[in-house]
């Protein structure tokens, strides 16, 4: 079933005085169905707005759009029965991907093939064993505390319970951003409670990993949308891009800084975020616990409400 969103200007006034306005507004529907006064109070219901009077919507457009997460609007993709229950989110390693533009690419090399391991077992019993090397920054991977910090945490030391089944609230902001504004800011994120959460950037940049085009004007959360979710009490913050700094800023990493610094866990080079709902899903990204490093791969992955 599609999901219907609401295209409108509005005008609205309070009982107590003063009032709204609004130009070029997108609400999302539980059906297109919805008159005009349905829809003011869906509005209302929304903003999260008292007291109000009267509710005028002007240029009103139902159009068939994906739901990207309203108060009070269950996204319909929770309840389709084709929905796959996990949702994989993490590029696949292989040797000579380039994941981050000048860092060196995995290589993968035998340590016994299995021609040579037929001599050291059983007839019809064989095995492979491969060495693989590679930095910690490869594929999807997560940044810990020691990644920034020299008496932060590391791998080994966090905490599972800050890495597994998260609440996810999911920001599908591809036409949040432009080339000429990249950064994510604080207003854009301010509609969700995100105390404990995961909080997943969804900015479609993924669509150029492995490309040339993914290492140059991709988005990224400015410093101030940093200190938002910080002082909102989000438990982890990932995005689908090339970094959730501005790479492009002289060498600047407030996101790193802050988030790391608040024992916040970051998640980078995240995909298929676009097929999770806005809310309602569970996110893990758990890297294996090697003690003094700070960035590893994950399988990162959410689960679907059934």
């Amino acid at each position: 079933m599609p999901d219907y969103r609401a295209h409108f200007d509005f005008d609205l006034t309070f009982a107590n005085g003063g009032g709204l306005a609004g130009v070029g507004f997108r609400l999302d529907l539980p059906s297109p169905d919805l008159d005009a006064g349905a829809i003011g109070r869906l509005l209302v219901q929304h903003l999260g707005l008292a007291l109000v009077d009267e509710v005028e919507l002007r240029g009103l457009r139902i159009v068939e759009e994906p739901h990207r997460g309203s108060r009070g609007i269950a996204n319909a993709q929770e309840t389709r029965d084709a929905a796959p229950r996990v949702v994989d989110l993490s590029h696949p390693i292989r040797a000579g991907l380039v994941t981050y533009p000048g860092l060196p690419a995995p290589t993968i090399t035998p340590h016994l093939t299995r021609e040579d391991s037929r001599s050291r077992y059983a007839p019809g019993t064989e095995f492979a064993m491969d060495v693989i090397t590679m930095i910690g920054n490869t594929g999807t991977y997560l940044d810990s505390p020691f990644h920034r910090y020299g008496e932060g945490a590391d791998l080994a030391g966090l905490d599972l319970a800050s890495l597994v089944g998260l609440r996810a609230e999911v920001f599908h902001l591809e036409d949040a951003w432009t080339p000429e504004r990249r950064g994510i800011r604080a207003e854009t994120l301010a509609d969700r409670d995100v105390r404990g959460a995961a909080v997943l950037l969804h900015t479609g940049w993924d669509r150029w990993f492995g490309q040339p085009e993914y290492g140059k004007g991709s988005p990224f959360l400015t410093e101030e949308g940093t200190r938002h979710l910080i002082e909102a009490g989000a438990a982890l913050v990932g995005i689908d891009a090339l970094n959730i700094d501005d790479t492009e800023s002289g060498g600047e990493r407030p996101a790193h800084t802050l988030l790391l610094g608040a024992g916040v866990h970051v998640v980078e080079h995240l995909t298929n975020l676009g097929a999770l709902p806005p809310q309602g899903a569970r996110f893990t990204a758990a890297p294996p616990a090697v003690e003094g490093f700070g960035t590893f791969p994950v399988r990162a992955f959410a689960e679907l409400p059934v």
